[in-house]
């Protein structure tokens, strides 16, 4: 059984249909990637996944249960996180504040205390800053925050939205790495990115999409060898 089931999902804004009757899954432990130009969808799939955003038809499943209309704090409890486009930390708070937000769901102070722990292990620099506020970080420093903030609600699954996005190289070959070492952690990892070669060279399998369809799927690296893709997506 698929950890994420989407079928045959479709989204409006207004009249303009984003998503067009999309079906795609995720299994446990897997790196997933969706992969397209800006405007194919991405970002509109997540939201729907994560109860930001409402659906007009389909259906999506989360460990075999049905959440296509549960709100949002509700599918956080299930285990599912979601780590937004452009970071969204809250500028006024300081990092742990904002790496505190991210276990609201969680009662057991000492269980948030060792994932704490954790989040600091693996983001050293978050731990240095601890005190400072997120609004001073830079943007590696802050999409690093958002990472480790929703890695606080302990999931089974994390969403990431375009996590290389306006950063230097140097931070954008970090965050891979990370996204990496979440993965071999045990948690399952569902990857929107403009960045389709960075994306297929950490991902198990992919979905390619072109204004709310899906035109291409397979294994990664079957991708990162497709001509179609090379010369569409990979600038080759």
């Amino acid at each position: 059984m698929a950890m994420l089931k989407v079928t045959d999902l479709e989204v409006c804004y207004g009249v303009i249909r984003a998503i067009k009757g999309i079906s795609f899954e995720v299994n446990k432990g897997e790196v997933v990637a969706l992969i397209g130009a800006n405007g194919a969808g991405k970002t509109t799939i997540l939201h729907t996944i994560t109860g930001l955003i409402p659906s007009k038809a389909g259906k999506i499943e989360y460990e075999g249960k049905d959440i296509t209309k549960l709100p949002g704090h509700k599918i956080v409890a299930l285990g599912m996180a979601h780590v937004p486009e452009g970071r969204r930390v809250f500028s006024e708070l300081t990092v742990l504040e904002n790496l505190k937000l991210g276990a609201y769901t969680r009662k057991d102070k000492a269980e948030i205390s060792q994932t704490l722990q954790m989040v600091y292990q693996r983001f050293p620099r978050l731990e240095e800053r601890k005190n400072q506020l997120a609004g001073t970080l830079s943007g590696g420093e802050q999409q690093m925050l958002a990472m480790g903030r929703a890695l606080m609600s302990h999931p089974d699954i994390i969403l990431m939205d375009e996590p290389s996005m306006g950063l230097s190289p140097i931070y954008v070959n970090e965050i891979f790495d990370i996204i990496q070492k979440i993965s071999a952690g045990g948690t399952t990892v569902l990857l929107v990115e403009q960045n389709a070669k960075k994306a297929l060279s950490i991902a198990d399998r992919a979905y390619v999409l072109e204004t709310g369809t899906i035109a291409l799927e397979g294994k990664a690296e079957e991708l990162l060898n497709n001509d179609s893709v090379k010369k569409a997506y990979l600038g080759e």
